[in-house]
């Protein structure tokens, strides 16, 4: 018997945010950053929420450590709130949900409700058990995983998304596209995720690049918000695989934009597992969503469009640096949960060649 996944109460359309005034909301954490704060975007939310007691942590910063989780709990924790609401991209979802955890860590009679309101399409952290979190010692990213940091309440607002920079749309998007993938052709894939990252998957290809070109097109904004979310719920119920487990890596040593290293690793990890028959087939269902003869080079047709690097070498990464992390480049990606679920098992070998498609030597 398996259990598939539990999904957030999901709020979507131009009203999504007014759900704020309907759940009864007396005691409420705000976990942001800066720009959200002097955006006037928080002031939005609680405009909404005239009823109720608002604390504001906007302390966040991308790549959340356990430090600034510690930080975030101490600030609320005399405040004791019935509610946080998660208001960024990835990183200040993650960072709320650790937040929550660390509260409840603190008594564990103790619930605090938590909704998300993302204002980036791509992590799909809204519909997840997932958080990622850094240490700024190491460099590495750790997954955390708990039913208790899925979101109660998820609000989809296309509204929130329109200025975002082209740059990040074009690197969320293709983490979005990631996740589905991923998820399409993990060990533990099932009917339900499949359906939703094969949803997602026609989504990104259709409206990513409109997105990307017209910034403040609502539709495509609105699509790729409910990608982003789809992909989530896909890849929460079946895993990810050898890309996050690379990215995490990597990203997180050279600190690189996740949703960039994952594009840029995409084409070359697709070839890698296609040496599977079992994988090639998946891969070709993906092309077929994607109006593709071939996955990869239709993942490439869009990092170029995007202005996405190949190679890191191209990037201008530091090389020196990513030559003497080799090894523990190496043993961070074998070890990262997200790799055991990859659809082809790899050996050091293995990933020591991806590296150096990667570095572009």
């Amino acid at each position: 018997m398996a259990k598939i996944f539990s999904v957030p109460n999901i709020y979507h359309g131009e009203n999504a945010l007014a759900a704020l005034s309907q759940l009864g909301l007396k005691k409420v954490a705000i976990v942001t950053d800066e720009f959200m704060l002097s955006s006037g975007k928080v002031n939005q939310l609680i405009a909404l929420m005239p009823q109720a007691s608002i604390i504001i942590y906007s302390e966040v910063k991308a790549e959340p450590t356990t430090a600034l989780l510690q930080a975030g709990a101490e600030k609320c924790k005399a405040f004791r709130p019935d509610t946080i609401i998660a208001l960024g991209g990835g990183s200040a979802l993650d960072a709320a949900k650790g937040i929550k955890a660390t509260l409840e860590e603190y008594d564990p009679l103790y619930h605090i409700r938590l909704i998300a309101v993302p204002t980036t399409s791509g992590s799909g952290s809204e519909a997840t058990t997932y958080a990622v979190f850094s240490d700024p010692h190491s460099g590495s990213k750790y997954p955390l995983v708990s039913a208790a940091l899925l979101p109660d309440f998820t609000l989809l607002d296309a509204r929130l998304v329109v200025s975002v920079p082209a740059s990040v749309t074009a690197d969320t998007g293709m983490d979005v596209l990631t996740h589905a993938v991923e998820a399409l052709v993990s060990t533990e894939a099932n009917d339900f995720s499949d359906a939703l990252a094969e949803k997602a998957i026609a989504l990104t290809a259709r409206y990513l690049p409109q997105a990307y070109r017209e910034p403040h097109d609502l539709s495509a904004r609105a699509h790729m918000h409910h990608a982003s979310c789809m992909a989530g719920m896909a890849f929460n119920s079946a895993g990810l695989g050898l890309v996050h487990g690379m990215a995490h890596a990597v990203g997180g040593r050279l600190h690189l934009a996740h949703g960039r290293i994952n594009a840029m690793l995409l084409p070359l990890v697709i070839e890698f597992n296609s040496e599977m028959q079992g994988a090639q087939a998946r891969y070709q269902q993906c092309a077929r969503l994607m109006a593709a003869d071939s996955l990869a080079q239709a993942v490439r047709t869009l990092n170029q469009q995007f202005a996405i690097p190949a190679t890191l070498k191209e990037m201008g990464a530091d090389l020196a640096r990513f030559a003497t992390l080799r090894g523990e480049l190496i043993q961070a990606a074998l070890a990262d949960g997200c790799t055991a679920t990859n659809p082809r098992r790899a050996s050091e070998q293995d990933i020591d060649r991806l590296l150096s498609r990667l570095a572009g030597e």
